[in-house]
């Protein structure tokens, strides 16, 4: 799991950034992984990835 969510960052658009939530539901749903919004909080926590609010980026 550690290692997809990277993947999944960097494919992510800057400007809309994925919630956890959206993270979770797609684990949940195309890689059929079980996988709670807080499990997802924990490890972006853990792998030093901000939150969404924080990674998201404004167009000028």
């Amino acid at each position: 799991m550690a290692i997809a969510f990277p993947r999944q960052k960097s494919s992510e658009d800057k400007y809309k950034p994925y919630s956890d939530q959206k993270i979770a539901e797609y684990f949940n749903t195309k890689q059929r992984i079980s996988i709670s919004r807080r499990t997802i909080s924990k490890y972006r926590e853990e792998l030093r990835i901000p939150p969404s609010s924080k990674r998201k980026e404004i167009r000028v």
